[in-house]
């Protein structure tokens, strides 16, 4: 007779009871324990090891070890994924997924929704004047009043090309939350799932919907810090191969935002140079040009599975060259291999 050895929920290990099959009512959890096993024994194929015959039925202690591993890494990245759908603020639901390692949830990175300014840094600089539309497709609205022109069309996709600002209406506003320039404001409106990548590349960030081109997807946040402290912390980051400073450069070089504990989806989302997502600048409660919100809008349609990415060395002015990179302080440092595999790809990410 098989017996399965059993960890009961709310339980410690302690507890645990050798269990026959006829009593386990856990289809579910039953076929990931197969699943987690074929899936071991897949990989330990894959590099030509030898696998001693099995005459005594029973789980070799590297098996077990692999299987009790996983399912905690599936328990962990459960409660993560139940924490990060808590903590945040917007329609798109986010999903957790890792079939490639062992690799459990980051242990120092925190969910925001919005800029962290670092001490000493504020980001209060409230509007004071808003616009009184009864349709803002066709009045004189935000947009005009900065000198620009309505970033959207009436399919909510950006219509502007790369580098130009865009302005949306505000809390000063008359017109309603229906309003076609309410848009990145409104958050992420699609599924996404963090997954672990099997190229090395850590985690990555995939859609699980159809996003047409030209639409909003995410916003880029973290903290807020200076240029100068940027330079500090990205002399750590470049020792570590890690990559998330963003400069906020659409007008001047004074803040840089940093996502390496502090951020959202966008925090694991990878570098290609061959992207499809673009950056753009956003300005709605706060218009100090010095502080714009990053906006990332698809470049091109993106279907369901895909992963999304971004050109780490893109600005808000849609400038990926070398010397605009070379330009900002939070860039000047140790060279970072690229892994994005695009036919287009430069050879670093920074």
């Amino acid at each position: 007779m098989e017996y399965y050895l059993v960890k009961w929920k709310g339980w410690p290990d302690s507890t645990n009871t050798w269990e026959p099959l006829q009593n386990l009512k856990c289809p579910l959890l039953l076929q990931q324990f197969l699943n987690d096993k074929n899936n071991y024994l897949s990989q330990v194929k894959k590099g030509k090891a030898i696998i001693p015959k099995d005459n005594n039925k029973t789980l070799k202690p590297a098996i077990a070890q692999y299987i009790v591993k996983k399912a905690k890494q599936r328990i962990a990245l459960q409660k993560w994924q139940d924490e990060l759908n808590r903590k945040k603020n917007h329609k798109g639901m986010i999903f957790v997924e890792n079939t490639v390692d062992l690799e459990g949830p980051p242990t120092d990175f925190y969910y925001i929704n919005e800029y962290k300014p670092a001490p000493g840094i504020s980001l209060v600089n409230e509007v004071t004047f808003g616009c009184s539309c009864t349709d803002c497709f066709f009045e004189k609205c935000c947009p005009t009043e900065a000198g620009v022109v309505l970033a959207y069309n009436k399919n909510q996709q950006i219509k502007i090309p790369p580098g130009t600002p865009i302005y949306e209406c505000n809390s000063r506003c008359q017109c309603g939350p229906d309003c076609p320039n309410r848009i990145v404001q409104k958050g992420t409106q699609y599924s996404l799932c963090i997954f672990r990548t099997s190229n090395g590349c850590g985690w990555g960030v995939k859609t699980l919907v159809k996003i047409k081109r030209m639409s909003f997807v995410m916003e880029y946040v973290g903290e807020v810090i200076t240029s100068e402290e940027a330079e500090k912390r990205g002399q750590l980051y470049d020792n570590k191969g890690i990559t998330y400073l963003f400069d906020l450069d659409y007008e001047s070089d004074e803040f840089t935002v940093d996502a390496a504990q502090y951020g959202n989806v966008s925090h694991f989302v990878n570098h290609s140079c061959d992207p499809n997502l673009q950056v753009f600048n956003v300005f709605i409660d706060n218009l100090d040009t010095r502080l714009p919100r990053i906006a990332l809008f698809s470049t091109r349609t993106i279907y369901a599975g895909e992963e999304l990415t971004f050109d780490y060395q893109m600005k808000g002015s849609g400038d990926t060259s070398s010397d605009s990179v070379d330009h900002s302080p939070a860039r000047k440092r140790v060279r970072t291999v690229c892994r994005c595999g695009a036919v287009t790809c430069r050879g670093y990410l920074n």
